[in-house]
């Protein structure tokens, strides 16, 4: 443990010296509460309070290559090597949702929220009220297989309401998740639930910096390193390393492109022009795909728990036709049990098998397990599968109204004639789940009618009282033989069946006069079981969601490029891990600066160590730049708009491990003592330097996408001593992750010998709480 004997005079307070399990290789303070969630080497997600008392432990069995919180601080998203993200609950760690939304290792994820208070209510109009529940019960939960414990199927368990939370959107403020994987693609989603578009940076039209003539480049090779939306949502920083070429140079010449590390500037201002739109979408979309998630694992249930019964009335009642066989007779079973009903004398292997084989015992328990399966499967549709396809046919009622609305829906791809479709088969769904219950009804009737005949047969074989046996319907068990005994009538409802159901022609005339009335157009719904109902659904509601996707994919073009600094050709093809940062601070100017807009309420401070190996002449510097996305070339903005950008000289001796930007300008940078191999590890460095000091110089745009623009700042670069800067000697190496919280005003260290230090930035702060 570190002691501090003169603590007063030290920049940082040294709150705590704990030893991890594990080494960390990320690390995020929640943005709410005073809990740093932190991934393992070996893929273990912990969460810790302040104190370091730890709160729970994941383990979700794949490599974890980011993390980011929820802007609420009540979700965690995880990325996965496999392309997936989940989310997780932050009260126990839960899986809440999963979404498979790339196929590489997701390397970067942020997730942010509207900052915009729009104080004009004219233009503010939309505080969304979702409608459903004036109308409707609490959604219905995904049940739960028979025979398991809950969260043995990863279903959520009924008494959790984090899931429940997490699709009612309606609360929350408008926010954004946005995932980019190695491979270039970037995912955004509305809530974290509902993916809302996607690009890939490779297919980028980038327009040149400041070019004499319109052009164009693109980038080849290129591997993400960070993505950052802004505040307002109206833009995305995309810090990456590729190779830029021009577009009009031939393919022949690409390899001419200096390969190195760029920043992009990407516009995604549909997100704040058309946030309330968007809001009420994905409102409605999230939760029918919730809904969605509860009929696809009823029909699960269902089949399962009904193909087990008949199981069991099958291994009991085949051995009669072995019997049969064994007693050199060609009859079938069914005619075996109509001659007995007849009042014929009963034949030797029905004798044998209902007395001998079957039993009264053996009818109770199969009667029990067919009839207990049909009841649980009415349980099943009632409380679960019925109100959801109700509840689906209302959410796109309401989408189909907000599709008529063509001036404000159609321009983020709400299609009306596809969610038209999509409504009319939630419809169809519904007269679907209704056949299906009178069809069940039917054969759970007739199954316990033949059981009851059964019964008193075997009373009346036994030579014993059956006064007090249920009475039974000779007809109905005339029908169950002839139609039910061999055959399923329930089991084709309940999964994709080739064999379509022929109803009478009567009933399809019936339902072709009714499609002259309007209302829908699918005559032939009748034929589909209702598992190929739900699979049409399912697939018309894709449809008609994927067109605001690619609507808003389409809408979100690159704006600018800011080629940062060369990397060695040798990292061409593999991907350079660099500490970069990106932040947004509010800009002071705004309430007096005439050219800003919604689009410039903050200021952009891009911060990133240039490694020692660059081919740049200004390796082993930290590079910051700030006003990015305000210094396009086509915009009329005032001179202090400009990109500025300094350079840090890392004091001899030194390296950057990691770096952060802080609250109000600042930068949390981490050094640790450069050694050899042969010496025993060093020590360590945490310093602060207050951007706003900073000899910030105005960067003039290049219209050559091979000059590196901080290349212009050779000559002018600051050095950081350590004797003048704020600076905390830490006594141990310490490695990657650099945990920052600009709330608590706290940061998290690790030491290379695995242990956490946890020190106090500010000084005049009072001390940090850890009662969450």
């Amino acid at each position: 443990m570190e002691t501090d004997e003169t603590p007063r005079v030290l920049p940082f307070q040294l709150q705590f010296d704990k030893p991890v399990a594990s080494q960390i290789k990320i690390a995020e303070w929640n943005p709410e509460k005073d809990l740093l969630a932190m991934v393992t080497e070996d893929s273990k997600i912990l969460l810790h309070r302040f104190n370091w008392q730890r709160l729970w432990t994941i383990f979700p069995g794949r490599c974890i290559t980011s993390l980011c919180w929820r802007p609420d601080g009540k979700a965690i998203a995880v990325g996965l090597e496999d392309g997936t993200i989940s989310l997780h609950d932050v009260e126990n760690g839960k899986l809440l949702r999963s979404l498979k939304s790339h196929t590489v290792a997701v390397v970067s994820l942020n997730w942010e929220e509207d900052g915009q208070v729009i104080k004009d209510d004219s233009v503010n109009n939309s505080t969304y009220e979702d409608r459903t529940s004036h109308f409707f019960p609490p959604a219905p939960r995904v049940p739960r297989m028979p025979g398991l414990a809950p969260g043995d199927t990863g279903f959520m368990d009924d008494t959790d309401d984090s899931f429940r939370e997490l699709s009612n959107s309606s609360y929350q403020r408008f926010n954004i998740l946005c995932s980019g994987d190695k491979d270039g693609s970037i995912c955004f989603s509305i809530f974290g639930i509902f993916p809302i578009g996607k690009i890939n940076i490779h297919n980028l039209s980038i327009p040149t910096p400041n070019a004499t003539e319109p052009a164009t480049c693109r980038l080849s090779h290129a591997s993400i390193s960070k993505v950052a939306l802004s505040k307002d949502l109206c833009h995305l920083i995309v810090m990456c390393s590729g190779e830029l070429n021009h577009d009009e140079v031939e393919s022949a010449e690409r390899q001419l492109g200096i390969h190195g590390c760029h920043c992009l500037l990407l516009d995604t201002s549909i997100f704040w022009k058309r946030k309330n739109e968007l809001h009420q979408v994905a409102q409605q979309a999230s939760n029918i795909e919730d809904l969605i998630e509860v009929i696809r694992a009823s029909l699960s249930v269902m089949s399962k728990q009904w193909s087990d019964a008949m199981h069991t009335f099958r291994e009991k009642f085949d051995s009669l036709s072995s019997l049969i066989i064994d007693h050199g007779l060609d009859s079938s079973p069914q005619e075996e049990f109509l001659s007995l009903l007849g009042g014929a004398r009963t034949s030797p292997p029905v004798h044998q098998f209902l007395v001998n084989s079957l039993g009264e015992s053996g009818v109770k328990r199969v009667s029990k397990v067919v009839c207990g399966a049909g009841k649980e499967l009415q349980h099943v549709v009632l409380d679960h599968l019925q109100p959801a396809a109700e509840i689906i046919g209302f959410r796109m009622g309401e989408l189909r109204g907000l599709s008529r609305w063509r001036t404000r829906f159609q321009g983020i791809g709400l299609d009306e004639t596809l969610i038209n479709n999509a409504t009319e088969k939630s419809g169809i769904l519904l007269v679907q789940v209704e056949r299906f219950m009178r069809v069940l009804s039917s054969v759970v009737q007739q199954f316990s009618n033949f059981f009851n005949w059964l019964l008193k047969c075997i009373k009346l074989l036994n030579q014993e009282p059956s006064d007090q046996l249920l009475p039974y319907n000779s007809e109905l068990v005339v029908i169950f033989l002839k139609f039910l005994y061999d055959q399923d009538p329930v089991k084709p409802f309940l999964e994709l069946s080739e064999v379509d159901i022929e109803p009478d022609m009567e009933t399809l005339q019936r339902v072709k006069e009714l499609v002259h009335f309007g209302g829908f157009s699918d005559c032939d719904f009748l034929r589909r079981t209702l598992a190929e109902g739900f699979k049409q659904m399912e697939s018309s509601f894709k449809e008609a969601f994927l067109m605001p996707f690619t609507t808003i994919s389409r809408k979100m073009l690159c704006k600018d490029v800011l080629p940062l600094f060369a990397l060695p050709s040798s990292s061409a093809s593999a991907s350079v891990s660099v500490p970069v940062s990106v932040t947004y601070y509010k800009d002071a100017s705004t309430s007096v600066s005439s050219y800003h807009t919604h689009e410039h309420g903050f200021i952009d401070y891009i911060s990133f160590q240039i490694p020692g190996d660059s081919s740049s002449n200004i390796a082993n510097c930290i590079g910051i730049s700030r006003r990015f996305m305000h210094s396009l070339s086509n915009s009329s903005i005032e001179e202090s708009a400009s990109l500025e950008a300094v350079l840090l000289s890392i004091p001899d001796g030194y390296h950057c491990v990691d770096l952060s930007l802080y609250k109000e300008g600042q930068i949390v940078l981490l050094l640790n003592e450069t050694t050899s191999a042969s010496e025993c590890p060093g020590e360590s460095c945490m310093m602060i330097v207050q951007a706003d000091d900073l000899p910030f110089v105005s960067i003039p745009r290049s219209g050559c996408i091979n000059t590196w623009n901080l290349d212009q700042l050779k000559d002018s670069v600051m050095h950081l001593r350590l004797e003048n800067e704020k600076v905390r000697n830490i006594p141990h190496s310490v490695v990657a992750p650099l945990a920052v919280s600009a709330s608590r005003g706290v940061a998290c260290v690790f030491a290379a010998r695995k242990r956490a230090l946890v020190y106090i930035l500010d000084e005049d702060e009072d001390d940090v709480s850890d009662s969450e």
